[in-house]
């Protein structure tokens, strides 16, 4: 493709990777820097007024665009004088770009009231995005859902149309399909947990909470994956950070489905549809060859050993010397069983510590 010693709409952006082509007919990208393929060169468009345009089409695909709308995105609180002719001079332009590709000049249709894009999911990687997941949901197989989910992740990119500079894309669009975008890694680990590959997703599941701190979903599916792997107390410890941050930042409680969970992790309830979740205060397994000295202490009397329990948990933290206070999750979990903590009592023939502090 020719070059002119001048950048145009479609000039690649200097340093900026060519994306993977699709065969077949001319598509649109969208998730990632926006871009044209025409199966044999992929091209990342130029920042500029028509590449807006197109991204605010591409955004709202078979929908008519208001003139307006349109108008804000491309030049912000102040269109200039004549913006409907200058909106059209836009449109031209995208017109010769799209001839490059065999795109019929028609694929952007003039309306009263504004302007609308034909597209479909062979033309759009949003639709594309889309279409991949409501099949990968609609599907019965575990293994196909997980299959088709993970190939409508891998169709994102960073960073996020980059290159189209619009406050106002950005402002109120780009939220939003990046919120897509996490339903699409919820689905991706949803599936992992129902296929039994909770310690595989651990490792990914974290990184999304970290770069997302403040989402239950994601937290909600670490806690799971982490209270399946036997780590119950690191399952508390992520129940308790997105508690505090949600407290915190947003001055909210979590949501019932987290909440829920939590009192599952306490009771040792399975969530709907899920595996059985290990029973709650279960002792781990020791291996029969064992060696000696590992895992074979003497018995430690029972009192004693609930507490350590509880503290391994992380709902009791040990104070002075015979003392230990009571994590709040605990007292929730007392009064949902319908039952209250017992006053501290001195030591008995349970093996019980002299007191517990409240």
């Amino acid at each position: 493709m020719e070059k002119t010693s001048a950048p145009t709409l479609s000039d690649p952006l200097p340093g900026q990777p060519a994306l993977a082509p699709f065969p077949g007919r001319p598509r649109f990208l969208v998730l990632g820097l926006l871009a044209i393929t025409d199966g044999r060169e992929t091209v990342v468009l130029q920042p500029s007024r028509p590449a807006s345009l197109l991204a605010a089409l591409l955004l709202h695909p078979g929908s008519v665009v208001s003139t307006g709308f349109l108008q804000r995105v491309v030049w912000g609180s102040r269109p200039p004088a004549g913006g409907k002719s200058a909106l059209h001079t836009c449109v031209l332009r995208l017109r010769r770009l799209f001839a490059k590709y065999g795109i019929a000049d028609h694929a952007i249709e003039a309306v009263p009231g504004g302007y609308r894009l034909h597209a479909d999911a062979d033309t759009l990687d949003l639709l594309h995005f889309r279409d991949l997941l409501a099949q990968a949901s609609a599907s019965e197989d575990p293994e196909d859902a997980l299959r088709l989910a993970q190939a409508a992740l891998r169709l994102w990119q960073e960073p996020l149309l980059g290159n189209v500079q619009s406050d106002d894309l950005h402002r109120d669009q780009v939220p939003r399909l990046a919120e897509e975008r996490l339903l699409a890694v919820e689905q991706v680990f949803d599936g992992e947990l129902r296929l039994g590959r909770h310690r595989e997703m651990i490792a990914d599941a974290r990184r999304a909470v970290q770069a997302h701190p403040g989402h239950e979903g994601l937290s909600a599916l670490l806690i799971e994956a982490l209270y399946r792997s036997g780590r119950r107390a690191e399952a508390l410890t992520e129940y308790r950070r997105i508690h505090s941050h949600l407290a915190g930042e947003l001055g909210v409680e979590p949501g019932p489905a987290l909440r829920d969970l939590q009192l599952a992790v306490l009771r040792g309830d399975p969530p709907d549809g899920r595996p059985a979740l290990p029973p709650a205060g279960a002792p781990p397994t020791v291996p029969a060859d064992t060696p000696p000295g590992l895992g074979r202490a003497s018995p430690a009397a029972p009192g004693a050993l609930v507490l350590r329990s509880l503290v391994d948990a992380g709902l009791l933290e040990e104070g002075p010397p015979g003392r230990y206070r009571v994590h709040d999750l605990l007292r929730l979990f007392a009064q949902a069983a319908g039952a209250s903590l017992p006053s501290a009592a001195p030591h008995g023939p349970t093996g019980l510590p002299p007191s517990v502090a409240r």
